[in-house]
């Protein structure tokens, strides 16, 4: 179908963003049989508004089409789909707060606003008009003919309308946003008015080289309890995790080498030792019968050949072989099969689908009419070139529609149909023509040719490097080895262990129940690990032995702790913020020592401290001083009196004491209008995430995922 088919064939359409770069918001699980009576179809609740199964599995079923439509993997998708289920639904009740309604009639005179159809000219005709009939007629049909199609459109459907909303909620309260006279009088006399001063600092990093400070725990905790929204968490989990990767050992290597070898001038125990590599007379079936990789018997240029062999192949003659050799974990030999020149094509086309056709999606003629028409069209573009553009609105090939047709340059080994590559290499510049293929019937004209560069057909024969039995075993005995040593024992223990036996070590101390992956390991097994760590059951302190399907990789991890929603554990976080306490610790022995001495100058203070007197000019709106950003200090420049020393100034990277010399005025270009309105601009830009951050930080949002998931064993 011509229009909706641009869903499928833009990937990063398929869901975008709800506006402006939502924020990620936190969710609070809570006890299923408190909220809702251990009912397995509501998964949480935004504001006492229901969040479904239904619409959980929806709303993933898009984000998975969308990345296996970008070739990315279709796992561990589960917690981006639902974090953007939450946006939704905060989006949609600020949207019916302003008294507005997704209606049918609303969704269908808003659709053309929304960047899935504003940023394509398909949706729109010659004139500039948006063809709303004509795709809510291929809706209808979809819905008569294509009940699968039709569903995906629904679920694509709610999508949209939350952009919608999304959309009409920000044009509505940024709308709000001014900027005042009196206030824009002020930040201009703030932007112009400069002070210079004396100062001297105290820098954290030096201090702390002569002074040791140990954050406590309760440091930390104190920390957070300041500051409770930047730290308000979800469930998480502390786990150690202690890889074994199965990986080849040296005699494994050397065994995979002597089998090449063997296969490439020995023989083959099949032929009993007469046929080999270098003599087969069929070189397709002798890599189809010994090689770890299939034949393939397509011509490529030089550099898709291994870097091995790409300097060599040019001058190489054809029945010649290069190896064995070793690309990363693979043994390769190769025989060069041929070599030809390909030509390069420069073509456009325009598709008359058929019904049942894999491109007649929403197309009722038959392939009769189909023929008709194509023909009907070829003869009047052959005749007259020009006119090709003037039917590329009946291509059912949307994507080289709106690039007039054209399928750019390509080669024999570009991977089009037998037919269409048989076109093209069998016709001459300007030639225009009719061909058949699965997808319907091609008006095809070439535009241009021209020669190109050697390819080659190279079979290589390769055996991977891989792990025995016996290695597989050792490998298998030294992971059971270490979780007997740690079962019981400290985390430190089981940290320590593992890096006397110089095992691989990680250690996600956040993660997620749905994160879909561990930090620092990122294998099939990580799901499982975390469904383990989160079981009711699990206890501080518990250890699991995991095997990797397919590869024989062990894993052991190591339950470190348990964080439940609410304010975060401190432990969990010490990496994040100890620094940022350590340095309030400095700050606040600095600035005790400062009044203990009872200072009265900097050169006092510079002296108590072994460090030197400086001057710089500062600015309110532009806090820069001594090279770092400070605006305690600048504000604290325009707050003392001239000549007077100011108290002690916790900065970002230094306590600071100054003394304010003199105030100065530099009036700079632009008038009054000109500021008002780049600093409504700036705040309208500004405000979008304020509001986002401030509706997240407000949100009564309830996830019962953990529950409903411990309670049924599955997440289907």
């Amino acid at each position: 179908m011509a229009i909706l088919g641009q869903i499928r064939n833009r990937p990063w359409l398929l869901m975008g963003v709800i506006a402006l770069a939502l924020l990620a918001f936190l969710v609070n699980p809570d006890s299923i049989d408190k909220v809702f009576g251990k009912n397995p179809d509501v998964l949480g609740k935004v504001n006492g508004e229901k969040i479904t199964r239904e619409e959980f599995y929806d709303q993933l079923f898009v984000i998975q089409q969308q990345a296996e439509q970008q070739g990315q993997p279709k796992t561990g998708l589960e917690e981006q789909a639902w974090q953007l289920l939450v946006q939704s639904k905060l989006i949609k009740q600020q949207f019916e707060k302003l008294g507005f309604e997704m209606t049918d009639d609303y969704f269908w005179n808003q659709i053309q606003y929304d960047q899935m159809f504003a940023q394509s000219k398909q949706f729109y005709d010659e004139k500039g008009n948006f063809k709303t009939q004509e795709i809510k007629k291929q809706v209808e049909d979809l819905k008569q003919q294509n009940p699968e199609g039709y569903s995906q459109w629904v679920k694509n459907r709610k999508s949209i309308e939350y952009r919608l909303m999304a959309r009409q909620v920000f044009a509505n309260l940024s709308a709000g946003v001014t900027t005042g006279k009196k206030e824009a009088e002020e930040l201009m006399r703030q932007r112009d008015q400069l002070a210079d001063i004396d100062f001297v600092k105290i820098d954290y990093t030096t201090y702390l080289q002569k002074t040791k400070i140990n954050v406590t725990t309760q440091d930390l905790a104190g920390y957070i309890k300041q500051h409770p929204v930047m730290f308000k968490t979800e469930a998480s989990r502390n786990i150690g995790v202690v890889y074994f990767p199965s990986q080849p050992s040296t005699a494994d290597d050397a065994a995979a080498q002597k089998e090449i070898t063997k296969l490439f001038s020995g023989g083959t125990d099949a032929s009993g030792g007469a046929e080999n590599f270098q003599n087969t007379k069929n070189d397709s079936m002798f890599v189809m019968a010994n090689s770890d990789m299939p034949f393939s018997n397509q011509y490529v240029q030089p550099n898709q050949l291994p870097p091995t062999i790409q300097a060599q192949i040019a001058t190489a003659s054809v029945g010649q072989t290069f190896g064995p050799y070793k690309e990363q974990n693979l043994y390769v030999v190769s025989k060069l099969l041929g070599k030809k020149t390909s030509d390069s094509t420069l073509s456009r086309h325009i598709l008359i689908a058929f019904k049942g056709s894999p491109a007649g999606e929403g197309v009722t003629r038959s392939k009769e009419e189909a023929k008709k028409l194509a023909d009907s069209i070829g003869a009047i573009v052959k005749a007259t070139p020009a006119k090709f553009a003037d039917f590329l609105k009946l291509s059912s090939d949307p994507n080289s529609a709106a690039q007039g047709g054209s399928l750019g340059w390509t080669t024999p080994e570009t991977p089009f149909v037998p037919e269409f590559l048989h076109y093209l290499a069998n016709n001459p510049k300007g030639a225009t023509g009719v061909v058949e293929t699965q997808f319907g019937y091609h008006i095809i004209n070439i535009e241009d040719k021209k020669t190109g560069a050697l390819v080659y057909k190279v079979a290589n024969l390769v055996k991977a490097v891989k792990p025995s039995d016996a290695t597989e075993s050792e490998i298998d005995k030294k992971a059971r080895k270490f979780i007997q040593q740690v079962q019981g024992k400290s985390f430190n223990d089981f940290v320590n262990i593992a890096k006397k036996g110089n095992y691989q070590f990680s250690n996600p101390k956040q993660a997620k129940r749905f994160d879909g992956k561990l930090q620092g390991l990122g294998t099939d097994k990580d799901g499982d690990i975390l469904a383990w760590a989160f079981d009711k059951k699990r206890s501080k302190g518990d250890t699991e032995f995991f095997t990797v399907d397919g590869k024989g990789d062990k894993i052991v991890v190591y339950l470190n702790g348990k964080q439940e929603e609410g304010l975060a554990d401190p432990e969990s976080v010490r990496d994040q913020i100890e620094v940022i306490v350590k340095n309030k610790l400095a700050a606040k022995q600095i600035s005790d020592k400062i009044t203990a001495a009872k200072a009265s100058g900097l050169d006092q203070i510079a002296k108590l401290f072994a460090t030197t007197k400086q001057n710089a000019q500062v600015n309110i709106l532009n806090p820069s001083v001594a090279g770092a950003m400070e605006p305690k200090v600048a504000g604290a420049a325009f707050g003392v009196a001239k000549g007077k020393l100011s108290n002690p100034i916790e900065g970002g990277t230094a306590v600071y004491v100054l003394i304010k010399k003199n105030e100065t005025t530099n009036k700079q270009p632009g008038d009054l209008k000109q500021f008002t309105e780049s600093i409504t601009q700036r705040n309208t830009g500004m405000f979008g995430q304020a509001w986002l951050k401030s509706l997240q930080d407000n949100a009564d949002i309830k996830d019962f995922r953990i529950e409903i998931w411990n309670k049924t064993g599955s997440q289907q």
